[in-house]
């Protein structure tokens, strides 16, 4: 199997972004019937051609946002209190949101490029990247536009979107 190649899709991303913003523009303002169901169809065949555990981009490049019940069940998980896991990964923002003061993520293995506590991720990674939100087109501006670039799934998924979408005239 090959490598996959991050830089690609990268570059794609960047090659395709202002026509794709521009389709999820209209998407936003015509809010079209069936959306969420053409959404779930695209995101279906976005995991048929994409794997994160192929990517792991979002942990090496993004830092999730966490809830206080989420820092100190990893704190105890770690064998560390609340204050000192905090103070050793964690940082607040100016918008009051918990996030990890570093890239790559303190808990991506850099040797396997998989999450090493995966099953108790902060929701926020759990979720990423936020296809199945029935407010989807309130996450246009500032998740779906944004993340093309970062994130191969959301490129995908957009274009997949958009074919699935034209089929249909919109």
């Amino acid at each position: 199997m090959s490598k996959f190649n991050f830089d690609y899709y990268r570059r794609r991303a960047h090659a395709k972004k202002a026509g794709l913003a521009k389709f999820l523009k209209k998407v936003v303002r015509k809010k079209p019937r069936g959306l969420l169901k053409d959404v779930k169809l695209a995101t279906e065949q976005t995991w048929a051609a994409v794997s994160c555990t192929d990517c792991g981009a979002c942990c090496k490049e993004m830092t999730p946002t966490w809830k206080k019940a989420e820092v100190k069940r990893m704190a105890a998980h770690m064998g560390m209190t609340y204050k000192e896991y905090y103070d050793k990964y964690l940082y607040t923002d100016d918008e009051g949101f918990i996030m990890n003061d570093s890239t790559p993520c303190q808990h991506l293995s850099l040797k396997t490029g998989l999450c090493t506590v995966y099953e108790l991720r902060p929701h926020d990674c759990a979720e990423f990247p936020h296809f199945h939100r029935k407010d989807f087109t309130d996450q246009v501006k500032e998740v779906f536009v944004p993340n093309m670039p970062r994130c191969p799934a959301t490129l995908v998924m957009v274009e997949r979107l958009e074919a699935i979408m034209k089929e249909k005239d919109f």
